[in-house]
Formats: structure tokens, sequence, C-alpha cells
């Protein structure tokens, strides 16, 4: 009788133990968000590969058994967002933990000019990569009679939605050519709702600023024949010429069905940025994950644009400070000088 009182008290002191033991271990789980965009653009699925790549959860085999090799202790998620901006200034605020921004668009919050002018800079957002370059999408209806950005005048035209880096791209590429939001008929919609309206004839062109193949651009190629606009010509060179982040690029012949020549348009850097705020060590640890051989893998097979996102480009373009713990990495790994 005696023994089984004393039984039953090692059995209440090992579960207290156990329930004492939890919060030490919910401590150890850090839960990392990447805010990305629209789903059917190409920051969601990016988004999906990297925090399958740093995600390390508590009590994971390691990574030389063949377990994750993701960042100790974390776990992440990537979450579909409005893009860019939005991204921004929910990393500036504290609401979210890193995200996906347009490399104009991180300049532009950072200093408080372009779209933040007035605003104030939000001089704590940091990056820890440039990922890969963003095209410049310009979709129209192959029957719509638009061979040029001044075509769009008169047309029905998406720019994307607000909090977007597309609308912004979209409002200064307008105005190169001569043309204003008054000039076309405005909407502002995702890309997928976009091309959901030029199939049934009630779209005549959209905006879309990310990498190629772009899901909903894919999709629509299926069953509607569409063109990819060209943006060349001298009002190209004068924007490249006055914004540095816009580069020239080519989207290649055969990305999309029914598209076969190449096409000449411009892009922006897609960059991962987080907060001043974030712990240096989970910074440097993330950014560990992100270039090391699994992640390669993963970004290799998991995505046509992850081929792209290498370690030798992770510094290319980023016009705002580099988080201290990405900075930590990259002089470990040569790519900074000490």
């Amino acid at each position: 009788m005696q023994f089984g009182g004393l039984a039953k008290t090692v059995a209440i002191l090992s579960l207290a133990g156990g329930l004492a033991a939890l919060p030490a271990l919910a401590q150890d789980i850090q839960f990392f968000r990447i805010a990305t965009g629209g789903t059917a653009g190409t920051y969601f699925p990016i988004g999906g590969l990297l925090s399958n790549a740093i995600s390390n959860p508590p009590g994971s085999r390691a990574c030389d058994e063949g377990g994750s090799c993701g960042a100790p202790g974390v776990v992440a998620t990537a979450l579909a967002s409005n893009g860019s901006v939005a991204n921004i200034n929910g990393i500036a605020s504290g609401q979210i933990e890193s995200g996906f921004s347009q490399s104009d668009v991180a300049y532009w919050a950072h200093t408080g000019t372009g779209v933040f002018e007035g605003k104030g800079a939000l001089d704590n957002i940091r990056a820890i990569a440039n990922l890969y370059p963003e095209s410049i999408h310009l979709v129209a209806r192959a029957d719509a009679g638009i061979n040029s950005v001044a075509d769009l005048a008169g047309k029905k035209v998406s720019l994307d939605e607000p909090g977007s880096g597309t609308l912004v791209d979209a409002r200064i590429i307008l105005e190169a050519y001569g043309l204003s939001e008054d000039d076309v008929e405005a909407e502002f919609l995702k890309p997928n709702q976009a091309a959901d309206l030029m199939r049934d004839n009630n779209m005549d062109a959209f905006f879309f600023v990310g990498g190629f193949p772009a899901g909903a651009i894919t999709e629509l190629a299926t069953s509607q024949d569409i063109v990819l606009v060209p943006i060349e010509g001298p009002e190209a060179e004068a924007l490249l010429e006055e914004y540095g982040f816009f580069a020239e690029h080519v989207i290649p012949g055969g990305t999309y069905e029914g598209v076969t020549d190449d096409v000449q348009s411009i892009s922006v850097g897609a960059q991962w940025v987080t907060s001043a705020e974030q712990p240096d060590d989970l910074i440097y640890e993330i950014t560990k994950a992100l270039w090391n051989d699994n992640s390669r893998a993963l970004l290799d097979n998991g995505h046509a644009k992850g081929a792209s996102i290498k370690k030798e480009t992770a510094l290319e373009g980023v016009g705002i400070p580099l988080h201290p713990g990405a900075e930590r990495f990259y002089k470990e790994a040569g790519l900074l000088a000490e």
C-alpha cells in the first residue's frame, strides 16, 4: 500500500516536472513569418520554399542525419499579402517579422522618398538578402490593339491592388510614356482577378511585377491569346537613368504560351526584408540556413525562379542597410569586407 502511494507520488512529481519543462520548450520555438504577395504571383511560392528552408522546430532530426538544416528552433510560415508596400509597413510597425519587397519600395521606405514622401522614413527596416530580378510584365489581350505602353490610352487596365509594388511601378511607367491613371480606365486588382476579367473580354491589359513565369499569366495564356507589351525605347531609357533600382531586362520567348519572341522590359530586385529589432543571432541563423546546400536543392527544384536565388548575388541592388545578423554571415562567407 505504501509502495503504491510512493509510485503515485513519483508519477505526480514526474508529471509536474514534465509540465514545468514545457515553458522552456516553448521558449525554444521562434515563429517567423514571411509576408509575400498574392497567391497567383511569384512571391507566395518562393516564400513557401524559404519558410521550408529555414524551419527547424525543436526536436527535429539533425541536419547531418537527414533532418532539417534550418535555423535552430525556427518555425517559419509564408503568408499571402497585398505585396511590397503592405509588407514594408507591417515590418516597420512590428506586425510581421519579415517580408518580400521590391528594391525600389524598400529604398523609398527607408529614405522617406518616392511613394513614402511626407510619411517619414521607416529607418528600422533591414535587408536579409537580394533574391532575384522581378520582371515588369504588361500583359494585354492579343486582340486589344495594344503594342506599346502608349496604346493603353482609353483602355481598361489593371494597375494591381493598393499596397503593392506593382501599382507604384505602373504609375511611374505610365507617367514616363506621357499617361496617367486618368488616361486609362484604371482598375486595382490582383493579377489573377485581372486575368479572370480578361478571359471574359472585360479587361484589356494588366501590370504585374514578379519573377517569371508568373502563375496567373501562365494559366491565362493557356485559354486566352495574349501579348507581352514591351517597355522599351527612349521612355524606358529615361526611366533607367532616373531610377537606379530599375534594370534592363528581357522576358525570354516561350516563357508563356503563344509568346514566342523575347520581350524587352525592365526589372527591379526582389528582396527579403526584416526589422532592426529582430535579434542578431536569429537573423544570422536564418541567413546561414538560407544559403546552405540543402536550401540550394530546395530552391533549384521548387520553382522556376528558385535557381536565380544565389548567394553570389545576395547583395546586389540592396539600397537599405543589412541586418547585423545577415551582415555577420556575409562577412564570414567572404561576400562582404570585414
